[in-house]
């Protein structure tokens, strides 16, 4: 009865929240080159016969850029043990499509993820009729769980995580939340500590199962790697000279981090690459104030003043590799932003590094990378300043990648745990 009441209220309310995002996301997908790009399929209209879909697949739904990263990840892996395996990975943006259709792995069919109005999901289970369906994170969907229910098709959580102020209002929410996360058939958890919060859901323990973060596992995928032709961008610039990376910045943080490495070292190169890369023209205004002449890899050229240049990379999904030309990596939206982004690639690229105060959405990492010494954290662009100093000091910068690597190893293995739930089988 709650579950068909908390249905009722979430179908009554899902069209008002659609008709209030709806023009902020036309804005984006504009941005973002996504309306050219079967951006139908997010309400299920499909410009290809039947014949040709990928039927009795496993699908991965990942929402964001960051998500399909990750749901990519877990393909490449299952295709080691289940090379004629077929995937289909249905994305939420333009961005996380792109990297998807880029990363041409045999087998896999990229579409978008249907919104979650009921026509429209049975439309597409309809078309697909996925063998199961594997969601990242947190993208939990009532009206796709009730169809998927209805037709015995198994939906799994994978990398679940639950931020302190999500648990807080799933907790307080519980006896309405909890008929739909219910109806997950496991849930795998990224920490032990969080199993009770799944648990006041209404989640059985037995379908619970703590893997460690997909995210940080060192011991899968592919790891940060050196690239002739990034490097080939870096040497106008000057040789010999330190780079520092500033990653997955936010609004303000690129002239904010710009001027802290100006100030701690004057001739290191600041190397930006922004969390959107739409958003280049403003955040090459930004820099421009503050004096230093912007090279924009989509715009490249030889700077005339390399001493005041910075490289800003406004493409998508680089990121890892240009990790691994760094000297030492500042994670973005942690100081002029909540939330933080992933240390796990520049940790894997043994690179030391920094963030602000804000990690919220990578804790418990980010507080035990501190308290062991193994990042920097600061407050504000002072402390940053003093931050870089250290971090391009070669016996700390060799003590702080020794120690955060040993961080990471807790969640080795997280990548076969996960499969071996998917699978149902060891792998």
């Amino acid at each position: 009865m709650r579950l068909f009441l908390a249905l009722t209220i979430y179908r009554l309310i899902l069209p008002l929240l659609f008709i209030a995002a709806f023009p902020g996301w036309v804005v984006k997908m504009l941005k973002r080159g996504g309306i050219g790009t079967r951006l139908g399929e997010r309400a299920a209209i499909y410009t290809t016969g039947l014949d040709f879909e990928t039927c009795g697949a496993v699908h991965f739904h990942a929402i964001s850029v960051g998500e399909s990263m990750l749901a990519l990840k877990l393909i490449r892996e299952w295709q080691i043990d289940e090379p004629d395996r077929r995937f289909v990975l249905a994305t939420g943006t333009a961005t996380g499509h792109a990297i998807a259709n880029a990363a041409n792995i045999p087998g896999l069919c990229v579409t978008y993820s249907p919104l979650d109005f009921p026509s429209m999901v049975n439309r597409y289970l309809n078309r697909f009729e996925p063998s199961q369906i594997v969601l990242i994170e947190a993208e939990v969907w009532p009206n796709l769980l009730l169809a998927c229910r209805r037709r015995k098709i198994p939906v799994r959580l994978v990398n679940a995580r639950l931020s302190p102020r999500s648990a807080r209002r799933f907790r307080r929410f519980a006896k309405w939340v909890g008929p739909v996360f219910r109806m997950l058939d496991a849930v795998a958890i990224q920490e032990k500590n969080d199993a009770d919060v799944w648990q006041t859901l209404g989640i059985p323990p037995e379908k619970i199962h703590a893997t460690g973060s997909l995210k940080f596992d060192p011991g899968s995928g592919p790891r940060p790697t050196r690239r002739p032709d990034f490097q080939k961008v870096i040497d106008p610039f000057g040789p010999g000279r330190p780079v520092v990376l500033a990653a997955s910045t936010h609004i303000g943080e690129e002239a904010f981090i710009a001027r802290a490495i100006r100030a701690a070292h004057p001739e290191a190169l600041p190397l930006i690459v922004p969390r959107h890369a739409e958003r280049r023209a403003e955040v090459k205004s930004d820099l421009e104030r503050e004096g230093f002449e912007v090279i924009l890899r989509t715009d490249f050229h030889p700077p005339a003043n390399p001493l005041a240049a910075c490289l800003v990379i406004d493409t998508t999904g680089e990121l890892r590799d240009w990790t691994a030309h760094a000297d030492a990596v500042i994670i973005g939206k942690s100081f002029l932003s909540t939330g933080g982004q992933n240390p796990a690639e520049a940790i894997l690229a043994h690179k030391p590094v920094i963030f602000g105060p804000h990690m919220e959405n990578f804790e418990p990492l980010a507080s035990h990378l501190v308290s062991t010494g193994a990042s920097l954290q600061v407050a504000d662009e002072s402390g940053l300043k003093n931050a870089i100093i250290e971090a391009l000091d070669p016996t700390i910068s060799q003590r702080l990648t020794d120690l955060a690597a040993g961080a990471l190893s807790g969640h080795d293995g997280a990548t076969r745990r996960i499969l071996s739930i998917l699978s149902g089988k060891k792998v």
